[in-house]
Formats: structure tokens, sequence, C-alpha cells
């Protein structure tokens, strides 16, 4: 296979990655506030921590010593589709069951969480040049998620139904048929005992453990608490501001990913590692500061401005990460290694969020679930506050020279 040809293979393989989470994930809020569940909405995006914190250690383990990479990816995302596919026949009609379509969602990013870290390090594993291919490939993804946010909100006006989720279920089945075609990533740690370690991810810990290690490790963590709040509530905010078509509009967020993307090797070049993520941050700043302004008089320009910002939040701290993360990573823990990544950020970080998240939006909007749009800006400025909290004990907390 020739490596254009290669890069074709993996571009396809990120754009269906993220078009099944991108044709759910910011539809599912206002469906549910629909079908009458609007309290439990945080309840249906702490799937993802969980789903994170619980697979990615384990799948990792069996991905680096047991069974190649894109066997386990097919097989998890065709049982995450028909997971997702089923759930919203008990979110309405006869069969409506709260508990039973949480319980659903939740089986579904079980499956789909441990993807992400194994679609990442079957990137790494295939291509030459990382640092600069990578990015080419991953914007891809990003891709993935605008067009499903286009065809669910903007073509089929589908933000408040169950067609996103449907759609979420046949990709994720043809995602998992094409997985199996993709080049083959053998178990690099085949042969090798497996040890209570290696199950829970203490191995790849320890091996890329030294103290700028473990303060990025922390404040991903950390910035993940915050993030969790956009995701969740920022297309129930845009309604509540009257704006049309809010999964749509969170797709500009993704168009923005794109720009950086293709910047961020440019990027890590000037700024270095350290001032990439310092950017990065700062960015989830601004951006929470402008939607907490936005709130009481509601100005559209400034919600956009901080869905664009999504290109820099996400890029300069997760997609810079994981690519930190793999320069520090030897071959043999490399899937351990982005599992660490996603249970981190994706599981311990937005799970603690999540809670947090829904705690304060359950107390602050219980009159009505949001009417007053002077509560939403009571509501943007804890994660203001938490986000500048994060930038500066990164900066004064993170050295470790650039090579």
């Amino acid at each position: 296979m020739t490596p254009s040809f290669l890069k074709v293979r993996l571009r396809l393989m990120m754009f269906l990655q993220f078009f099944i989470w991108g044709a759910w994930y910011a539809t599912v809020g206002n469906y549910m506030r629909h079908s009458g569940m609007t309290s439990l909405i945080y309840l249906a995006y702490l799937a993802s921590p969980i789903g994170s914190i619980l697979s990615p250690f384990f799948l990792g383990m069996i991905a680096d010593r047991f069974f190649s990479v894109q066997k386990v990816m097919g097989v998890m995302h065709v049982l995450a589709g028909i997971m997702i596919f089923a759930a919203p026949y008990f979110a309405e009609g006869p069969w409506q069951s709260p508990a039973i379509f949480l319980l659903l969602l939740l089986l579904h990013m079980l499956c789909y969480m441990p993807t992400v870290g194994l679609a990442t390090a079957t990137a790494f594993h295939l291509l030459e040049d990382k640092e600069r291919s990578f990015p080419s490939i991953r914007v891809f993804g990003s891709g993935g998620w605008i067009v499903a946010g286009f065809l669910v909100s903007y073509v089929w006006k589908a933000d408040s139904t169950a067609l996103p989720l449907r759609v979420a279920g046949l990709a994720a089945v043809l995602m998992g048929l094409y997985s199996f075609t993709l080049p083959n990533v053998p178990p690099p740690g085949a042969g090798k005992r497996s040890s209570f370690r290696d199950i829970t991810g203490l191995t790849a810990l320890s091996r890329l453990r030294s103290k700028p290690f473990l303060v990025f490790i922390v404040s991903l963590l950390l910035t993940s608490i915050p993030l969790a709040t956009y995701y969740a509530y920022v297309p129930l905010f845009l309604r509540m501001a009257g704006m049309a078509t809010p999964a749509f509009k969170m797709t500009f967020g993704q168009m923005s990913e794109i720009c950086f993307l293709l910047l961020l090797p440019w990027f890590f070049i000037r700024l270095g590692i350290k001032w990439v993520f310092i950017v990065g941050m700062s960015a989830w700043m601004l951006r929470y500061a402008l939607f907490a302004l936005a709130a009481t008089h509601p100005m559209t320009w400034m919600m956009i401005l901080g869905i664009v910002l999504h290109g820099v939040c996400y890029d300069f701290v997760y997609i810079a990460g994981q690519i930190y993360i793999d320069r520090k990573a030897s071959v043999d823990i490399r899937a351990q290694a982005q599992g660490l990544f996603v249970m981190v950020s994706y599981g311990i970080g937005q799970g603690l969020g999540t809670l947090f998240a829904g705690w304060i939006f359950n107390r602050i909007m219980s009159s009505g679930a949001g009417q007053s749009l002077a509560q939403w800006q009571f509501f943007w400025f804890v994660p203001l506050l938490f986000a500048t909290l994060i930038t500066f004990l990164f900066a004064f907390g993170f050295r470790e020279k650039a090579k």
C-alpha cells in the first residue's frame, strides 16, 4: 500500500470515527428536554466519562498484547452501533424508560470510547512523520463531526428528535465493518505476561512518569472538568437565546478546529509544547467569558465567537496532548498511553465536570429549566473561574525544554 493511499484510508477512518460522535452528542440534550428528561441530561453526558474510565486501559492492554487493533475496533464499533440505535425506543412511546435509555447510552460509550484512543494509536503506528502527518489525518475527524451536525441539524432539522441517535447507530456499524479492512496493526507486546498493572494502566503511567509529564496529566484532567459544560449545555443555552439549529451552530467549532489542526505543526515549531498548551487553556477562559457576557443581553456574535474558539481550545490542548504523549510512549505501550489520555481527559476529568455541571445546572435552573438568561450568566461564571485557575497553575508548574 502506497503512503498516499494509506493516508486516504486513515482519513476515512477518522471521518467515520467522529461522524458517529458528532451525529448525536450535541443534540441529545435538546432531545431529552423534548422527551421530559431535562433534569437527567447530565447523566446522558456522564456515559462518555464512565466509558472512558472503565474501558480504554483494559482494551489498550488487549490491543497491545493479544489482538490486532483493527479487530478490536471492529467488534466494539458494531456493538456500539446496536446500543445507540436501540436507545430511542426507550426515550418515548409505550416503552419509555429513562433508566433503560440511559443504560443503552452508557453501553454505547463503553464500547465507543476505547476506539478513540485505538484509532489514534493506529494512525501513529502507521504514519512515518507523526507530528507533521497526524494533524492532516485527524482533521478529517473534525470533518466527520461537521458533516454529521450539518445533516442532522441544518438539513433534517432533527435537534429534538431520535433521528441523530439512529444515524449514529448506522454509522457505527459501518465503521465497525470498515475497521476490519484497515491495515494490520499487530499487538506489539505479544507474548509478554499480562499483569494487574498492565490491565489498570499503571505500567504506562509509571513508564511515562516525570515531573513535567505529571504536571501535564493533572492539568489535562483539571481542564477537562469545565469542558463538560460545553457539550452538554451550550446547545440548550443557544436554543434558550433564540438561536435556530443549535447543533449546526456547534459545528462552527469543528470548522475552526480544522484550520487550527493544519496550523498546529507551525505552532509547535514557533511556540514549543508549553506555550501551545497555555494558548489553548487561555482560549477556554475567553470562551466562557464570552458566554457569560452574552447571556444577559443575547449577542449572537459573542456566542458564535465562543463556539469558533473551539479550534484553539481543543486542538491546542487535546490534539497537542495526544502528540505529546506519543512522543513520550515507547512502541510497546502506545495503545495504553493513548488510553491513559482518554481516561484522564474524557474519563475522570469530564466525569467530575459532568457531575458538577449537572448539579450547578439543576440548582440554578430549577425554576423552569433555564427560563432566565441571567441564570445562564451565573452558570458560565463557574467554568470561567475554574479555567482561569488551571491556566495559571500550568503556566507556573510545567517546565520542560522543547526538543
